[in-house]
């Protein structure tokens, strides 16, 4: 009677098992990574997540291609986010952004003040009233919120280390 052979998971120099990781896992490797890891983590964490698999012949084809189609999305991703980069730095024209103000004078210098403050929230609005997909986290406001009306250059990371510049201005709206 043959007896059937069980596929055995490798181990590795200091007893645990040898995994290949299929996605990035933070504390442990990048995806692709042969890792060595505890069995309970392995077999109860890892392999049910499809965090990792087992590393045969086969899994390391297929972890190859998953790899080739996770840049190509990647490279398109990237494409598409400078040429939102490229459309936000070609606006030509101020985004404007109303809030509530008051007039106020200083050394003889009269100006407005909000009555609150324009944060993300509202310039991202703004950019989206303008057919650009920006989310309020994607909004840099150095220096904290906007308090006082004015033109104003405003960064947006569009995430990859791509950046933009967009002018808003902030004017005074009806009280």
């Amino acid at each position: 009677m043959a007896t059937k052979q069980r596929n055995q998971i490798p181990k590795g120099k200091h007893g645990g098992m040898q995994l290949v990781l299929t996605e990035d896992v933070g504390s442990l490797g990048k995806q692709g990574d042969v890792v060595e890891v505890r069995p309970g983590y392995g077999r109860n964490y890892l392999i049910p997540r499809g965090m990792a698999t087992v590393p045969t012949q086969h899994n390391l084809r297929l972890l190859d291609r998953y790899k080739i189609r996770v840049k190509q999305a990647l490279d398109a991703r990237l494409a598409d986010l400078k040429a939102l980069a490229a459309q936000i730095n070609n606006l030509t024209e101020l985004v404007t952004v109303e809030a509530n103000a008051y007039r106020t004078e200083e050394d003889g210098v009269e100006k407005y003040m909000l009555y609150g403050s324009v944060g993300p929230a509202e310039i991202s609005k703004a950019l989206r009233g303008r057919g650009l997909p920006i989310d309020p986290d994607m909004v840099i406001v150095e220096g904290g919120a906007i308090k006082e009306v004015a033109a104003y250059a405003i960064k947006v990371n569009l995430g990859h280390g791509i950046e933009a510049e967009v002018k808003v201005a902030v004017m005074p709206g009806k009280p």
